[in-house]
């Protein structure tokens, strides 16, 4: 596949991504607090990451890092061997429009209240220039078929969860990242998001996500643990 070209940009396939020594810190009532201290992590191209940990540990601004939307005070990520740390802030938007998909963890956020189901899939595939002859498909997998033309204020919480999800993967952006993407779902509206986050990186996604779910950490192909800021090692085997 030849790569593409973004404003002197180039990202060739589908991007992994690398995350080199990232700090990042936050101004806090009582001085800097330290979200990230000394982060290095690889995030293979075409592979499902679960990144986990306790509450407060980290994760959020992991992935908003690994997703382009916030940049380190001090490191690097490289997305596709494009080190995007050093790239305008215009290249960034062109970059993470074009290859990112990004799920928040509240539903709201993730969601426009004029648009209906079916338009928040076809507003994805426009945003990636991505042909929208999946969106059936898409909203079939996710349960929520009957739902096309309702918009977020008629949607119940979990159907709104979903349909976040579904705006993050429409068009099949190379990289997702969805925080927390099953945490108001039930079992089973739960396995079909966990069936469509396996059926992206078996397609050649990079899919990268934080959650407490042990079905969606059982379905990662590897799990990163951060506790405190930083890569907690693995445990030796006994």
């Amino acid at each position: 596949m030849k790569p593409d070209r973004l404003i002197g940009v180039e990202v060739a396939g589908a991007p992994g991504v690398e995350l080199r020594g990232i700090v990042r810190r936050y101004a806090g009532a009582n001085g800097d607090v330290v979200a990230l201290d000394g982060v290095d992590a690889v995030f293979p191209a075409g592979t499902f990451t679960v990144v986990a940990g306790p509450s407060g540990s980290g994760k959020t601004t992991l992935l908003r890092l690994v997703a382009l939307l916030d940049r380190p005070v001090r490191g690097h990520v490289l997305l596709g061997g494009v080190d995007v740390t050093i790239v305008s802030p215009r290249e960034r938007r062109l970059l993470r429009r074009r290859y990112v998909g990004y799920m928040f963890q509240q539903p709201g956020d993730n969601l426009l209240e004029y648009l209906s189901a079916d338009e928040h899939v076809r507003l994805g595939h426009r945003l990636r220039a991505a042909e929208a002859s999946t969106n059936t498909e898409l909203l079939d997998v996710l349960g929520l078929t009957d739902r096309v033309s309702h918009r977020p204020a008629h949607l119940s919480g979990g159907e709104q969860q979903r349909l976040a999800f579904a705006f993050a993967a429409a068009g099949s952006p190379r990289l997702l990242v969805a925080d927390e993407p099953t945490a108001a779902l039930d079992h089973a509206a739960g396995a079909r998001v966990v069936e469509a986050l396996r059926a992206l990186a078996d397609r050649g996604v990079t899919v990268v996500a934080s959650s407490h779910d042990p079905a969606v950490v059982a379905a990662a192909g590897s799990v990163i643990r951060i506790v405190h800021g930083r890569i907690a090692a693995e445990p030796e085997p006994s």
